[in-house]
């Protein structure tokens, strides 16, 4: 109960302000703590001559830093704060920069307007800031995919996963999921430098989304108005994914919103012939890249209500 409080108080928080422009100059984000961490150990640890063994090893080591350095902190933090609501009320705030969901909605909107004005070199500058292929390529319907991509799988990575463990495990569980993830993002690709160093990042952030992704499919199923159709559509596509878990949103929301959405892409270095999801319904547009931000809202809604329901322990 305590922990269902102070994830709705970081989830208010975070809704209402996100986090601020001015505070990211002034002190920057824990994402970015950690990130120049995980940085400083790739750059040191990670020595391309060695042995793949051996960098898988070091690599795991090196995960497993910081994943405890930041549960760790957070932890002896937890510890400090005071009992009852006040301190329930700090665990929000200091949860509140781990949860990405006015930034998330933020971001596709800005993908989304421009899009729906017809320009479309804004739209891909925009929604090249959230994805990782070239948006040169990108036609109209191909911009509106990447970014309706985006937002049902960080649905799941920035807001429904950190709130589901810190629902768990309160300020450290959070905490430490954001680090799983943070070490996922930058070191957990089949790249030459990385395939082998940030095998167990990307293997643990596979395990700990497990759950998380297929809460979003239900979020998105149950807000949808659609439930039928997006679970069909789940059941059918989910895992045909490249992703043990994103296939879960993604396919969750092209059945709600009938449209398909995966395919074969281009990203700077090199092209993923990978399977449609929903591969029979048209390839989504600007304005149904708004209806999944409508979507998006619902479900985040409908998120506050299971932690409200959570607190009063039903």
């Amino acid at each position: 109960m305590t922990f269902a409080a102070a994830m709705l108080v970081a989830l208010a928080i975070d809704t209402a302000i996100g986090w601020p422009d001015w505070l990211y100059r002034r002190i920057g984000h824990p994402v970015t703590w950690i990130g120049a961490l995980i940085s400083a150990l790739d750059s040191r640890w990670n020595r391309t001559g060695s042995r793949r063994s051996v960098r898988r090893g070091v690599g795991a080591l090196a995960t497993l830093l910081v994943i405890a350095v930041t549960g760790g902190l957070a932890a002896g933090a937890q510890a400090l704060l005071p009992a009852g609501w006040p301190g329930i009320v700090l665990t929000g705030v200091l949860a509140w920069p781990l949860v990405a969901c006015r930034s998330l909605g933020a971001h596709v909107d800005a993908v989304a307007r421009p899009l729906a004005a017809s320009d479309l070199a804004a739209a891909r500058r925009a929604v090249a800031m959230i994805v990782g292929r070239d948006p040169a390529l990108l036609d109209h319907a191909g911009v509106a995919r990447a970014a309706m991509e985006s937002l049902a799988e960080n649905t799941s990575d920035g807001v429904v996963a950190p709130l589901f463990w810190g629902l768990i495990a309160g300020l450290p569980g959070i905490a430490a999921y954001k680090a799983i993830n943070t070490l996922d993002s930058m070191i957990g690709h089949r790249t030459p430098r990385h395939e082998a160093f940030g095998w167990a990042a990307a293997r643990i952030d596979d395990m700990a989304n497990l759950i998380p992704a297929r809460l979003t499919a239900l979020l998105f199923a149950l807000a949808s108005g659609r439930p039928g159709a997006a679970w069909r559509c789940v059941r059918r596509d989910a895992r045909r994914h490249r992703s043990p878990n994103a296939g879960w949103p993604e396919a969750a929301m092209a059945g709600a919103l009938h449209v398909r959405l995966s395919g074969p892409r281009v990203y700077a270095d090199r092209v993923a012939d990978e399977p449609w999801i929903n591969a029979d319904a048209p390839d989504p547009d600007a304005g149904d890249l708004i209806r999944a931000l409508a979507l998006y809202r619902r479900a985040m809604a409908l998120m506050a209500l299971l932690l409200a329901l959570a607190l009063i322990g039903l």
